[in-house]
Order: C-alpha cells, then structure tokens, then sequence
C-alpha cells in the first residue's frame, strides 16, 4: 500500500463542496407547501368558527330582544282593550264633559235606511223606526 503524505497546503486552498441533493429540495418543498396549507386551513376554520359564535351571540339577542317586544305588545294590546271597554269610554266622556245622549236625541230612520242599502237585516224594529220618525217629524215643527 504505498501512502503519500497528506498535502496541507493544497487541502487549506480547497473547500470541500458537496453535490445539491434536489430530491431533498423537492421535499423540503413540498412539506413546506403542506404545511402552509394546513394553517392556512386551521386559521380559515377559526375565523369561521368565531364568526359564527358571533353571529350565535347576536341571534340570541336579537331573539331576547323580540320576546321582550312581543311582550311588550301583548301587554299594551291588553292595556288597549281594557281602556277601551263601555264603562272606561263612558267615565272618559263624562271627565270632558259628554253626556249620555237622549232618545229624541237619536235619528234611528236614518240609521234603519243605512242598514237597509247596505243590504243588511235592520236590527232595529218597526216600531223603534215609527217612533223616531214621529219624533224626527215633531223636531222639524219646532
């Protein structure tokens, strides 16, 4: 075996270079990419996430919101139609100083020919008619 001694100086000015690998490139590459696409995956699947806990949020407060108005609206119907009862009118009327109107006060023909061009039955009946008529004849004398 023939040995040759070492040269220093020749290796000192040489650099040891070695070959690219492009295999190791392509898959150092492609695990790369891999990996951006899996964040960016996991990040868009957050935002969708978030968003609709938001919207979750949002919905049920709106939902409150109009339980509440329902509510609301019920009792102000109920207010309504408890102000607008015969007895509560009539007491409004009194405290303005309206007074229940009188029997020669009423023009029941008139009244009568309305149902009856309405085509309705009159609930009025005959005599009710005859005798505001005679008061409506005995009004116009005066």
């Amino acid at each position: 075996m023939i040995r040759m001694p070492p040269q220093r100086n020749h290796i000192a000015s040489c650099a040891v270079r070695r070959e690219t690998d492009r295999s190791t490139l392509v898959r150092l590459g492609a695990l790369f990419v891999c990996g951006l696409v899996l964040t960016i995956g996991f990040v868009h699947a957050a935002t969708q996430h978030t968003t609709a806990v938001q919207h979750g949020y949002k919905s049920e407060t709106l939902r409150r919101e109009r339980d509440e108005l329902l509510a609301e609206r019920r009792r102000l119907m109920l207010a309504l139609a408890e102000a607008q009862t015969p007895a509560r009118l009539e007491e409004a009327a009194r405290t303005l100083g309206l007074e229940p109107a009188r029997a020669r006060q009423l023009d029941l023909s008139a009244i009568a020919d309305a149902e009856v061009a309405k085509g309705e039955p009159s609930m009025l009946t005959p005599v009710a008619v005859a005798t505001s008529a005679v008061n409506h004849s005995s009004l116009a004398a005066r």
